[in-house]
Order: structure tokens, then sequence, then C-alpha cells
């Protein structure tokens, strides 16, 4: 028989600990492997901002996906898109890039004369991507990984997620773009609580003080995390939101 969890059952949060900040990636975290985003995603991240916790979109995606559901949702902190790679919040005046692209981009074509049918043209959202470059998940990870290895592109990172293979430049990670937006926030990696599925939520995993892996992670992500939770992707929010706005400091 399944076993059954109950979130009052589980030590959500570390004793005498609260967050004052929550970053949250998006594919296959706050979706499901359809991606799509259940209600009570959407009310418990509503509850998290009304009780003054600030909300950061930690993201792979791109900034036109990533702000539509930042202003869909109401949300009050930064966005930290492709991988730390493009950082905004209205209030700073300009969007923050950590790379062009460019590098990326053509590390992608050279790939295409390499290995027979790959799409250097790679996943759709690739056209509003503005710092990386994503190849479709199917292609051959290894086979990419070897050849930027001996390419004159060797110091890209070559990360798989659920739903890409990203090319990007070694100083991007939502790790390092978090911590450029808590220094604005005037906030630090003790103040922060993130939740994530795959292998470029590590980097978050590691900065942050408190890691929450959703159910259908990565197992090496899951791993990783502070604690794993019972519910799959965003199944997990609701929760975890509770065991927050529950919790005594």
């Amino acid at each position: 028989m399944k076993e059954t969890f109950h979130a009052s059952y589980m030590q959500w949060l570390p004793d005498n600990w609260k967050p004052k900040v929550v970053a949250v990636d998006i594919d296959g975290t706050l979706t499901n492997e359809n991606k799509l985003i259940e209600p009570s995603v959407i009310d418990a991240l509503q509850q998290l901002e009304k009780s003054g916790i600030p909300v950061i979109l930690a993201t792979g995606n791109v900034r036109a996906i990533t702000y539509g559901l930042w202003r869909f949702l109401n949300l009050s902190g930064p966005i930290c898109c492709e991988n730390g790679g493009v950082l905004w919040h209205p209030d700073w005046g300009e969007t923050k890039y950590r790379a062009d692209g460019s590098e990326a981009k053509a590390a992608a074509q050279w790939l295409a004369t390499q290995i027979e049918g790959l799409s250097w043209q790679g996943i759709e959202t690739n056209q509003w991507r503005e710092s990386e470059w994503c190849l479709l998940p199917n292609e051959d990870l290894a086979l990419i990984e070897q050849l930027i290895a001996d390419s004159k592109w060797s110091h890209l990172s070559v990360v798989k997620t659920g739903f890409a293979i990203h090319l990007m430049e070694p100083q991007l990670s939502k790790g390092s773009g978090l911590k450029i937006i808590l220094e604005k926030m005037g906030l630090s990696s003790a103040d922060l609580l993130c939740v994530g599925d795959a292998p470029n939520d590590l980097s978050m995993f590691e900065f942050a003080h408190w890691s929450v892996a959703v159910g259908g992670a990565f197992a090496y992500v899951t791993k990783a995390a502070d604690i794993a939770s019972p519910y799959p992707h965003g199944q997990t929010i609701k929760p975890l939101v509770e065991a927050i706005l529950s919790s005594e400091t």
C-alpha cells in the first residue's frame, strides 16, 4: 500500500527559523509534468506575499514568460531569469544582463555542424533568450559535453534540465544571480528558502539557508536538498507555505 503523507507530520523548516524571502523555480516546480500550474500554487504564493514574504521567480526560462507569470501572480520579489543571466525588478530602473548569449548561440550553431541532425535553433523560447542558448532536451548530452569541452567554447557550461540543454557562460547560475538580488534587497543567504527540481537549481540550493526539492525532482537534486517533499511538483507549494506561515522564530 502506498504511504500517505501529511504536511503536519513533516518538519518542513529548521528549528527557530523562518525565511524572509522565498525563491521558487517554475518549470517542474510550480508546474507539473505538463507545464500546468494548479490553483493551489497561486493561492499559496499570494499568501506568502500578503504575509510580507516576497517571492522571487528563479528560473531557466526567459524574461518574457517569467515577467508574465510574475505580473499575473502579483508578486513583489525580483525575477532571476535564464539561470541568473537576466535579473529584473521594476524598482531598479534597468535590467541587469550578466551575459549577451552570443557565444552560446554560436556554439550551438557549431555543434550542428558536428552532430548530424542536431537543431541549433533549439527550443521555442530561444527567440526571446538574452543571455544563453538552449538546445532540445533529447539531444545527445554526453556528446555535446565532449565536443564543447574540446572546442574554443570549452569555458561554457552545459546543463541539462527536464526541458532543455542550456549552453551558458560560466558566471551564470541561479545561485550567483540570487546573491546579487539579495544584496539589492538588503538581505542575505541566511534569509532565503528556495524550492526546485532540476540540476540548474543546485547552485541556489547551495547558496540558500534552506532548500526544498519537490517530489519528482532529479534524484541527485533531491539528495542535495535540505528536505525532500513527498508531494509531486507544484503540490509541494501549499503545504510548504502553510508550514512557513505557521512557524515561529
